[in-house]
This record gives structure tokens, C-alpha cells and sequence, in this order.
């Protein structure tokens, strides 16, 4: 690679200031873009800034509205990113990819849903906070991880450590929207309650204070009550009926970089 390429451009070191950056600017270009995963939720959460929940990103995800891939692409362009043009052409419809060369970093812009283990439909979340997905959407791309990794736990205990399920506009998850995802889809609902027991058991490992253990693992009872009580469609208890006999999560596709 030339030596002048290696060098850093106008992006920003740390992918949780470069990910800040970057939607603010696409916001001054009319272009929307709204951060999830773990850099998403490092701008929600206090307690991902420090141990022992802080920890180290790499690449930078958010999502974007379909009909905008041209101005996107002309964005990141803008903004010292080269397209992946192969896979951005094949794939755009779903997800676009963008990188930057000098500091050996990828931007992952998902259109209009989160597909990994299951489908998280986001067309009408966008415009619901300004730089992130709603706390609830970032909670679900989280829940709906069936091999968890250990930065997943980690993102999932700031998440509870930091918000509550319900109250303030704004600064609460907010269940409604868990519990109307998962009304219809049992395959959903069975792998965030395998999640949430998982953390749940994950959190006494890690060097919190006993406050915050005893109101993640509360926060979690409670949202397995709400799922208990919630009622259910038709479809969900069909599929119900079927259980563990039948795969009910989809193997995430590995797109290297």
C-alpha cells in the first residue's frame, strides 16, 4: 500500500468519537445515520466508559434508510472512506461497507433492518433518537445473539446496569417495543430469555459493586415476567409447539472485511 495512503485523514482515532462524528456530519448533509452495537452503545451508557465494562471497538456500525445509498456512498467518500464497490453493489439493498484505509477500520451501514439470529424491522425507529437506535432496538440487536461473546455480555450489562426498563422518555429502554417484537415470534422470545439467563448469570463474574449486580439481575426478572404475562399471537404459540425440535434462529452470514 503507498505510504501516503497510511496516512490518517480526517477521520478521528477512536472509533467511539469517529462514530459521534460521522453522524453529526451526515446530519448536516441530510443524510440519516443512527449508531448500534457496541460503539451505539458506548454513547448511551456511562458505564461502558469505564471498568469494568469499558472496553476496546474496533469497527463502527449504524444503520441507514433504503432509497439514500447513493448518498451515503457520496458521504463516506467525503469523509475519507473508500467503498467496498463489489459487495456494496451485490448487497446494498441490505448492507453497505465502507473503509478506512489509515486507521484499518470499517463502517457497517445496515438498511433498514438488523438481520442476525433473527430480523429487527427499524423502518420506523430512525427518527425516535438523535445518534443512536432507541435504547430498546440496541437492547434487542444485543438479546438476539444466540453464541454470545464476551463483548456481547459486556454491552448487555451497561445497557441494564445503566437504564431502567420503563420511566423517562428518553433515558428508559422501554418494554412495549420488546414486547411487541416478540409477540409473534417465539423463535425471537426463546433466544433473548436464553440471553437474558446468561447475563444474568455472567453479571456476578465481573467486578461490579453489589448495587449494580442485584439491579441488573433485577431488571432482567423483570423483564422475564413481562414476557411471561404478555399475551401472545397465534402464530407465536404454534410455533411454540414445535420448540427446540425445529431451528429457530438463523446462523449469521461472516462477510470478512
Amino acid at each position: 500500500m503507498d505510504e501516503a495512503v497510511k496516512e490518517p485523514g480526517p477521520t478521528l482515532a477512536e472509533p467511539t468519537e469517529e462514530g459521534l462524528r460521522l453522524v453529526g456530519a451526515a446530519a448536516a448533509h441530510g443524510i440519516v445515520l443512527r449508531l448500534v452495537g457496541g460503539v451505539g452503545i458506548w454513547a448511551r451508557c456511562p458505564s461502558a466508559h469505564r471498568p469494568p465494562l469499558a472496553r476496546r471497538y474496533n469497527d463502527i456500525d449504524v444503520v441507514t434508510r433504503s432509497g439514500s445509498t447513493a448518498a451515503v456512498t457520496a458521504f463516506f467518500v467525503g469523509q475519507g472512506y473508500e467503498p467496498n464497490r463489489m459487495f456494496n453493489a451485490l448487497r446494498g439493498a441490505q448492507r453497505l461497507m465502507y473503509a478506512d484505509p489509515a486507521r484499518e477500520r470499517v463502517v457497517d451501514v445496515l438498511v433498514d433492518r438488523f438481520v442476525m439470529c433473527h430480523r429487527l424491522d427499524l423502518r420506523d425507529r430512525l427518527a425516535l433518537a438523535a445518534r443512536t437506535l432507541p435504547l430498546a432496538d440496541l437492547l434487542l440487536t444485543k438479546l438476539q445473539v444466540v453464541e454470545l461473546n464476551e463483548k456481547d455480555v459486556t454491552d448487555l450489562l451497561a445497557l441494564l446496569a445503566d437504564h431502567d426498563l420503563d420511566g423517562e422518555e428518553g433515558d428508559a429502554i422501554g418494554t412495549a417495543r420488546i414486547l411487541a417484537v416478540t409477540a409473534d415470534d417465539w423463535g425471537f422470545e426463546h433466544t433473548i430469555r436464553g440471553t437474558l439467563m446468561r447475563v444474568r448469570d455472567a453479571a456476578v463474574a465481573y467486578d461490579l459493586d453489589g448495587s449494580t449486580t442485584a439491579r441488573i439481575q433485577s431488571r432482567i426478572d423483570r423483564l422475564v415476567e413481562l414476557l411471561d404475562r404478555a399475551p401472545k399471537t397465534l402464530r407465536w404459540r404454534m410455533r411454540a409447539r414445535l420448540g427446540e425440535r425445529v431451528r429457530w434462529y438463523e446462523l449469521p452470514e461472516e462477510v470478512g472485511h
